[in-house]
């Protein structure tokens, strides 16, 4: 009978920190952010066109991109009509470092 009381009592007790667990998300429920911290939504502009930075100081083909967030226009310089980065002279493929082309004003747009 002995064995049969602390058998009980450690079920109870199971049961007791079962119940703990299960209840814990309703008691200190876990924020969901609304939106992501750093969210960039980018258009990437189909094909190539001869960019020009501001100034005059470089004009190279390559890929007009757009951050739909904040309305930045980034142009990333593929040198060829190739929609990629593309180097025949090396055998590892380039890195296209962008380079600010100007802005639109998003805020503008909306009523």
């Amino acid at each position: 009978m002995n064995s049969d009381n602390r058998l009980k009592s450690i079920l109870l007790l199971v049961i007791l920190l079962l119940f703990i667990v299960a209840a814990r998300p309703y008691q200190q429920p876990e924020q969901a952010p609304a939106q992501p911290a750093v969210q960039h939504d980018y258009y990437f502009e189909p094909g190539t066109y001869m960019l020009r930075a501001p100034g005059g100081s470089r004009q190279v083909l390559g890929r007009v991109v757009v951050d739909r967030t904040t309305g930045d226009v980034w142009g990333f310089p593929t040198v060829t009509s190739d929609p990629y980065p593309t180097d025949a002279t090396k055998p590892d493929p380039p890195v296209s470092e962008p380079f600010y082309l100007g802005k639109f004003n998003l805020a503008a747009a909306r009523r």
